[in-house]
């Protein structure tokens, strides 16, 4: 029989999403000593965690079955547990795996009240904050609005919608203007503290036109925008009972807003946010889960864009020296498909332009040196 794990080598938290590596890296800045179980193991999510376990993956979903049984190993046991994407469409299966352990994040309920359409879009109706009409079948002709999988993210699942009845698990959103914002907010239950804004942009495939791509911020608005924005958050967080890290997407047209959708855990704008002199957000996440809110955030003295870099070209990576600029690397030997996610890309500039403009270019880079040699030798 092996030896019992000593408490010394269980990690404090196990932070589990579809993928867990910038979580992992939210908990190390926080001074934790994280495991972690998503879909990749990537190589930086494996050197970050005490443990990492890859689970199978089919569509993009977790597998309650394996995940369960991950979770079920005597080093993870009673674990604090940090949630990140990946519950939204299983509320269900959250509940089973905080079971016997803290839950740093949103409950099941609130998550299932805050990922149901149109339970939302009546929220939002008598909150009196803007939103997209819902609704379950689209009319006929149909143009103008988009079918999207209930509790999906990352948008590759958003499509646009034909006329007739929403499929099972879908629903039918009217399209309108503007620029994606998302606004990062701590949130106690009853008040919100919003962390940055940042601007968001697709990567649009054949199949997926509204891909998810990358953001950049902090974005500074005119008061006149932010300000509405942070009072939405509010009241938001009041009415569904938020707590913890949590991110809500609206589209700005000039001084018009529309809420999209909230997003009920940390996401990807932790790439963009947790960095000094911000405080560690996972630590803030932590506080505010508790019922403790800070008074204040420094502001970020730059800019920082995370773009989500794609293969364009079939790939086959033997080995890798990484730049340190890229995130989210597969640990190799890897083979990726078109279309398929390689890694984040982190840069940073005076404005959220400059530093999207210096992702895209150190993709551009990037992507020419995985496809002329297997080992990449770049420079900083």
């Amino acid at each position: 029989m092996p030896p019992a794990t000593s408490p010394a080598d269980r990690p404090d938290v196990v932070v589990v999403a579809l993928s867990a590596r910038a979580l992992a890296a939210a908990a190390v800045r926080a001074g934790l000593r994280p495991a972690a179980v998503d879909l990749f193991a990537d190589g930086d999510t494996r050197r970050l965690a005490a443990s990492c376990v890859r689970l199978p993956s089919a569509g993009l979903r977790l597998d309650a079955d394996a995940l369960l049984d991950a979770l079920s190993a005597p080093d993870l046991r009673g674990v604090p547990l940090v949630h990140g994407s990946g519950f939204e469409d299983d509320p269900t299966l959250l509940a089973r795996i905080a079971a016997g352990r803290p839950l740093l994040g949103n409950p099941p309920d609130a998550v299932a009240r805050t990922k149901d359409p149109f339970a939302l879009a009546a929220l939002l109706h008598r909150l009196g904050i803007p939103h997209p009409e819902v609704r379950a079948e689209a009319p006929t002709p149909a143009d103008g609005h988009q079918l999207k999988r209930i509790g999906g993210s990352g948008g590759g699942h958003i499509r646009t919608a034909p006329p007739g009845p929403a499929p099972p698990g879908w629903y039918v959103q009217r399209r309108v203007g503007g620029h994606p914002v998302s606004v990062l907010f701590l949130a106690d239950g009853r008040r919100a503290c919003v962390v940055g804004l940042s601007r968001q942009w697709a990567s649009p495939a054949p199949d997926a036109p509204y891909r998810y791509g990358g953001a950049a911020g902090p974005l500074r608005l005119p008061e006149r925008v932010a300000g509405p924005m942070a009072a939405m958050v509010a009241r938001l967080t009041e009415a569904l009972g938020l707590v913890g890290l949590n991110s809500a997407d609206f589209l700005v047209a000039g001084d018009t807003l529309h809420l999209l959708e909230v997003n009920p855990r940390p996401g990807a704008s932790l790439d963009v946010f947790d960095r000094d002199p911000m405080p560690p957000l996972l630590a803030l996440h932590a506080d505010a889960c508790a019922g403790r809110l800070p008074d204040r955030l420094p502001s970020l003295w730059n800019c920082r864009a995370a773009l989500v870099h794609y293969a364009t070209a079939p790939l086959g990576i033997d080995a890798a020296d990484w730049p340190a600029w890229t995130a989210d690397r597969p640990a190799t030997p890897a083979r990726i498909a078109p279309g398929e996610p390689v890694c984040t890309v982190l840069a940073e500039g005076t404005s959220v332009g400059r530093a999207r403009r210096r992702a895209e270019q150190r993709c551009r880079h990037l992507m020419t040196a995985l496809l002329a040699a297997d080992t990449l030798e770049m420079q900083p």
